[in-house]
C-alpha cells in the first residue's frame, strides 16, 4: 500500500497554508501603508518618494 494519497496533500499544505499567510501579511501591509500615507502630514510635505 502506498502513502502518496496522504503525503501529497500534506506536502501541498506545507506550501500553499504558508504562502496564504505571507500574501495575507504582503496585503495588509500594503493596506496600512496607504492608511498610514492618508493621515500622516509628513508624507504630504515630502511628496511621494516611496
Amino acid at each position: 500500500m502506498t502513502y502518496l494519497p496522504y503525503i501529497i496533500p500534506s506536502y501541498a499544505l506545507g506550501i500553499l497554508v504558508p504562502a496564504g499567510f505571507g500574501l495575507a501579511a504582503f496585503l495588509r501591509m500594503r493596506r496600512a501603508d496607504r492608511r498610514l500615507a492618508a493621515i500622516d502630514p509628513r508624507r504630504a510635505r515630502r511628496g511621494d518618494q516611496s
